[in-house]
């Protein structure tokens, strides 16, 4: 009995003491589909933990609207109480930063951060050409603002924050330090570091589906929750630097194995990088026009090759593959985009690659061919003897048996007209 008495209480008393867990997750840089993964896989652990509480430390410039927002349902939806904290000094919950702020449980900054700039970023200006286009465009943009306006106003009404400024921060674009935010009920406090933050929150009440709940912060143990290797993988692929060299990885290893099929090496890399990138186009958004740009200067570099000396057409090649570097990603849209010397860097590689290795590649084909039976015919030989089935001959270094339609003399040159065999047809050389 005892020893049944001692093993419940030992399958049992993790669970009751983890009830003072707080499971922590580090969100830094943009917003993507590795931060919703993350925020995600955080929430399964800590409610199969029976953790007390989720506290979310936040760096973002902002990120994609639709990994925000699948963020934001995770928080609201959930059964623990979760705290953002925007740290360390210096950092922002910058554009979607500011939503995930906003549907948070507890709000809280460190001194010197900020938040704000919350407007879509699709809402930039756009060229006008015609009046139709003028009217057209600024129906969508009232569109997409007008339903960002409506989601910070719902999710300021559901944790009782300041909603005029909510509404401003993505109309105007405004933003706030943290020290004002607090001032006008837009976070809930200010704390100079996690331990000042967690005595803070001691004995502070939050609903959560109608229901209250005390937060006991005293004494409580920090997990901190590591991303698996799926998600470091996400992040990493999704990063639209890795993602234009991906592209180009694969472009580069499918044509080199085009040009010289059976390398095999080229075409394995290429294949490989060329699904992967494809899986992180599929998970972040992408300009079409700057891809086929990337293409259509590749195409232009590849012409040039054909060409005597450098022309119009690697200039062009160049022009149009920086220039669709530069539209395949917005910065604005992800909150990074592809670094300008990467750009130059494969630009200028890119050119190389397909003017000088492509050229050099073209020249190795149409070199004359040195063995084989090819290479034989047309070539000189000397008569060494003659013999009773023919003669014997040098030819290349090497003796072989020869025929011939004339009658030949040692110390003769002659000409290779064919190859059977081991032997060679000769004939006198014609002067």
């Amino acid at each position: 009995m005892k020893r049944l008495l001692l093993l419940l209480l030992m399958t049992f008393l993790p669970l009751l003491a983890s009830n003072n867990t707080i499971i922590k997750l580090e969100i830094k840089g943009t917003i993507g589909p590795a931060s919703s993964s993350y925020l995600k896989e955080g929430m399964t652990v800590a409610i199969r933990q029976n953790a007390q509480m989720m506290l979310i430390e936040l760096d973002t410039p902002g990120g994609l609207s639709t990994s925000m927002r699948e963020m934001i349902q995770e928080i609201t939806n959930s059964t623990i109480p979760v705290i953002i904290y925007v740290s360390p000094k210096g950092a922002r919950a910058a554009s979607a930063g500011t939503y995930l702020l906003y549907a948070s449980h507890v709000a809280a900054m460190a001194p010197g951060t900020n938040l704000g700039a919350a407007t879509p970023v699709s809402l930039m200006p756009i060229p006008n050409i015609t009046d139709s286009n003028t009217s057209s465009t600024s129906a969508l943009e009232k569109k997409v603002i007008n339903d960002a306006m409506a989601y910070i106003k719902s999710l300021a009404e559901l944790n009782e924050r300041n909603i005029s400024w909510a509404l401003d921060s993505v109309e105007k674009a405004k933003s706030i330090s943290a020290k004002d935010a607090l001032n006008n009920g837009v976070i809930d406090l200010i704390a100079e570091n996690t331990n000042e933050l967690l005595s803070k929150l001691e004995g502070r009440i939050v609903t959560i589906s109608g229901k209250s709940i005390t937060l006991r912060t005293e004494g409580a143990v920090i997990h901190t929750f590591e991303a698996d290797w799926k998600i470091r993988f996400l992040a990493i692929i999704t990063d639209p630097n890795i993602a234009y060299m991906l592209l180009l990885i694969a472009i580069y290893g499918i044509f080199f194995e085009l040009m010289n099929p059976g390398g095999i090496f080229p075409g394995v890399i290429g294949l490989i990088s060329g699904l992967i990138a494809l899986y992180a186009l599929n998970m972040i958004p992408f300009n079409y026009a700057g891809l086929l740009l990337i293409v259509l200067g590749i195409v232009f570099m590849v012409a040039e090759v054909f060409i005597t000396g450098f022309g119009i057409l690697g200039i062009g090649g160049v022009i149009a593959f920086a220039f669709g570097s530069l539209l395949l990603f917005d910065a604005q849209t992800l909150g990074s985009g592809i670094s300008i010397p990467l750009i130059i860097a494969f630009s200028l590689v890119s050119l190389g690659f397909f003017i000088f290795v492509l050229q050099f590649l073209i020249r190795s084909r149409s070199v004359k061919i040195v063995t084989g039976v090819d290479e034989m015919v047309g070539a000189t030989a000397q008569v060494l003897e003659s013999t009773k089935e023919g003669y014997r001959v040098r030819c290349h270094g090497e003796i072989w048996y020869a025929t011939s339609d004339n009658e030949l003399e040692v110390g003769q040159n002659v000409r290779v007209e064919s190859l059977s065999g081991l032997t060679l047809h000769v004939n006198l050389i014609k002067e």
